[in-house]
């Protein structure tokens, strides 16, 4: 239980006390319970695509993409029409965007192939990156913890920057798995949310 506060012409003025059921009902405000089962749904229905299908799902899901980049280049390009602020930067984006659009749409395996691959690099030099972070300050503040923790991560880095497209191949099974636990989570957390807002039994 705790006090929410505000302030008024430089003055902290108390509010009524904050409880967690008070808390719970203002996040059910935010998302309705149907909400967040729909989007647990959609995470198991594309988790299971992932698993079962996992080529075919990634290249249709960068496709889709590729269609997004375009038409949202086309809405950018658009838009001046009736706001020219930022000219420059608006059309060097539009054009950018229907650019990727066109060659994801023209090309959507080797489109794919690059993509993921060019994911799979950036994250492996943001591991190695927060590796070094970590046993820095490990080192500094004699944590083994923390160090061990940078060790893995470069470790983990190193693995997907020497075999990045073996790493490539996986990540459709990995984001399948992620998928379907955040599904069943979502879904659980909606029967949560509705029973809370439901309110107590008569």
């Amino acid at each position: 239980m705790m006090k929410e506060s505000y302030v008024i012409n430089g003055i902290i003025m108390a509010d009524e006390i904050t409880t967690p059921e008070m808390i719970l009902q203002k996040q059910i405000s935010l998302f309705p319970w149907w909400v967040i089962l729909l989007w647990g749904i959609l995470a198991l229905i594309i988790g299971l695509m992932f698993l079962s299908y996992p080529g075919i799902t990634t290249v249709l899901l960068i496709t889709i993409l590729g269609a997004f980049w375009f038409v949202g280049g086309i809405f950018t390009l658009a838009s001046l029409a009736a706001d020219k602020s930022q000219m420059g930067w608006k059309i060097f984006l539009g054009v950018l965007d229907i650019i990727i659009g066109v060659i994801i749409l023209a090309q959507p395996l080797w489109s794919t192939v690059i993509l993921i691959t060019f994911f799979v690099i950036f994250v492996g030099f943001w591991a190695c990156i927060q590796g070094f972070i970590h046993l820095f300050h490990a080192f500094s503040a004699k944590d083994w913890g923390t160090a061990l923790i940078g060790i893995v991560s470069v470790i983990f880095g190193i693995l997907l920057l020497v075999f990045p497209l073996i790493s490539a191949a996986l990540l459709p099974f990995v984001a399948g798995i992620f998928a379907l636990v955040a599904g069943f989570s979502a879904i659980a957390v909606s029967f949560t949310v509705k029973k809370a807002s439901a309110g107590p039994a008569a």
